[in-house]
């Protein structure tokens, strides 16, 4: 457990020349953006750029230019409902650490917390200690709306590495490799190996999530290029990285990185394609979370198995279940079966979807295989239960100010991040 002064921490980011009155200005403003866009209805990605806007699905055109009308693909009678806890669990959410700037992720790793700041700072975060300064990318970073520091993973076979995905000051993409300092404290910020660089033609839609595999492979969430209506045509091209799930192999000893080369696809580092912006995913075993952020009308989360390559999600054949740019049936232009999610919600619920982990800790046993998820605008805690069941918990965390991420830690705990500063632990509110 990871508790936190924030007076202290402010002036740590004031002795780190953190707190500049121009991005307090711009965190601002962006609450405001997020604010607006949950009363009117916009679906802005996880933090909204204003330049970029994103529109409403149009209905399909037909071969003559007319509109026609919508479908979906499976009967919404088969679509999971939320339910209430049916075993009288109530949860509760403890505060683990607070007056962050604008932080997107929560990690753990020898025995200490990572928090990352959007602007360009990793905190790392010990028990009984004030976060300080783990790595400072700030002059290396473009932060703003969507572009920043996205996120984080540590090697699971070289103690002394980790990974970070970034916006570079050309808007790429940037995944590259640190080499941690012996005291286990701080990274050397002149170690940076630039592994992976991919243009974005867009400021928004640019995935962030890395994580390791349960084969030791780095997997990387690339969103569709950004704009709205898949407009740069990446969401079913074959031949970019944009609008994929990537999978490469990485470490001190490999040059770059090493490629799997199992899948059908032209370029060997895609493992699935059809992804809008899946801004977070995570691994439970060999099973693989995608929460994938809609455009106007649906989110959708996708389970999947590490095993099954080639996969296509639908984007921008369907959002959700829904029809959107088709030809809607159920395949893409090879013949490749599409890949349903296993849950979906509309926007009169919410409007970015923000996904999480599987809870395997052992402080709320009945929780076990319960998958965790948010939403930017709504801030609900919700889970998915092994039976497929859908359980919402509000009642008892009350909602949560712009949701940005989860966290699991060694022990299986589950963390809930929050744009607004804090990260939070779920925990079970006792009698």
């Amino acid at each position: 457990m990871w508790h936190v002064r924030p007076m202290r921490l402010q002036r740590l980011r004031a002795l780190s020349k953190r707190a500049d009155v121009r991005r307090i200005i711009m965190s601002v403003a962006v609450a405001v953006l997020v604010a607006a866009a949950c009363t009117n209805g916009a679906a802005p990605s996880t933090v909204p750029d204003s330049s970029t806007p994103t529109t409403t699905a149009p209905a399909t055109a037909g071969s003559d230019g007319a509109a026609t009308t919508t479908t979906t693909m499976l009967d919404p009678e088969d679509t999971p409902q939320t339910t209430l806890s049916s075993d009288g669990t109530v949860l509760r959410l403890e505060t683990v650490a607070e007056g962050f700037e604008q932080p997107v992720f929560f990690t753990t790793a020898g025995g200490s917390g990572f928090v990352v700041d959007q602007p360009g700072v990793i905190w790392i975060v010990t028990q009984g200690d004030d976060p300080a300064v783990f790595l400072d990318l700030r002059k290396r970073v473009k932060f703003k709306g969507e572009q920043g520091l996205l996120g984080l993973a540590f090697h699971p076979d070289h103690p002394d590495r980790f990974y970070v995905n970034y916006t570079g000051k050309n808007n790429a993409t940037v995944v590259s490799e640190f080499t941690i300092n012996e005291d286990f404290r701080s990274a050397d910020p002149d170690s940076e190996r630039v592994i992976l660089e991919v243009h974005q033609p867009a400021k928004n839609h640019n995935g962030g999530m890395i994580a390791f595999g349960p084969e030791g492979d780095l997997w990387i969430g690339m969103g569709d290029g950004g704009a709205s209506n898949d407009k740069y045509g990446n969401g079913q091209n074959e031949d970019t990285l944009l609008g994929s799930m990537l999978r490469i192999v990485v470490g001190p000893e490999i040059e770059a990185y090493e490629t799997i080369g199992t899948g059908d696809f032209v370029a060997p580092e895609i493992w699935a394609i059809g992804l809008r912006n899946p801004w977070r995913f995570s691994f439970d075993g060999d099973t693989m979370w995608i929460a994938d952020v809609g455009q106007g009308d649906v989110e959708e989360i996708d389970r999947v198995n590490t095993a099954d390559v080639g996969l296509n999600l639908g984007w921008p054949l369907y959002e959700g279940t829904d029809c959107f740019a088709g030809p809607c049936d159920g395949a893409d232009a090879s013949g490749r079966m599409l890949t349903v999610p296993v849950h979906e919600y509309r926007h009169d619920e919410g409007c970015s979807i923000t996904g999480g982990y599987v809870y395997r800790g052992d402080a709320i046993p009945q929780l076990d295989g319960h998958y965790f998820f948010s939403d930017w605008c709504s801030g609900f805690i919700r889970s998915i239960a092994p039976d497929g069941s859908v359980h919402d918990w509000t009642d008892g965390t009350g909602t949560v100010a712009a949701v940005s991420s989860f966290g699991r830690d060694d022990a299986g705990e589950v963390y809930v991040v929050s744009g607004a500063g804090t990260v939070y632990r779920i925990a079970e509110e006792q009698e």
